[in-house]
């Protein structure tokens, strides 16, 4: 005699089933799980990034190369270039006698950091009389490396256990806990009534 489809069955290791009840195969979380692994694993691809990732940003003062070869050494002065490429992004330090333009092309990668695609730097110096004396952009093989120093200051009492972090202001006077005044209630000395 078969049992009644209503009737709880005892299956393996004390979990109940009914009889006719089909057993899945695979877990429901699994089949949700699959589409989410799958775009992670997807995400460092780079197509994948550059189609779903947003728009690369145009940053600083881009220079055409057309008005670029326009600029003639000795011929063009400052307030020639300035008309013709804007403002610099940046000047010289000490003088006037070197202009920088500075630009770059940059995309924040889903889970990463700001990435430069493509910088761009071109240096126009002047003369003493503000006359173009020279062109030229920059490549990585102008640049110096600079070696970032990894030390920190140390600034007593700031590392702090986590029992510290808890109970650290448990027994300090004046905080709304103990160690105030016996005779009036209040921690404040001055509500004493006397001198303090």
């Amino acid at each position: 005699m078969a049992p009644a489809p209503w009737r709880l069955t005892r299956w393996h290791q004390g979990v109940y089933r009914f009889p006719d009840m089909a057993r899945h195969t695979r877990s429901v979380n699994a089949s949700r799980l699959l589409p989410l692994l799958l775009v992670l694993a997807l995400s460092g691809c780079g197509w994948v990034a550059d189609t779903l990732g947003p728009p690369p940003v145009q940053r600083g003062n881009r220079v055409d190369p057309e008005k670029l070869a326009q600029i003639t050494p000795g011929v063009q002065t400052r307030s020639d270039v300035e008309a013709l490429l804007g403002s610099p992004s940046a000047r010289g330090t000490f003088d006037e006698a070197n202009w920088y333009y500075i630009s770059a092309q940059t995309r924040i990668a889903p889970g990463r950091y700001l990435m430069v695609e493509d910088r761009r730097v071109v240096a126009i110096s002047f003369n003493n009389q503000g006359v173009v004396s020279g062109v030229r952009e920059l490549t990585d093989a102008d640049t110096r490396p600079v070696q970032i120093v990894s030390r920190e200051t140390p600034v007593p009492g700031t590392e702090r256990s986590l029992l510290q972090s808890l109970f650290g202001n448990l027994g300090r006077p004046g905080l709304g806990g103990g160690g105030g005044n016996a005779a009036t209630g209040s921690s404040n000395p001055a509500s004493a009534g006397g001198r303090y």
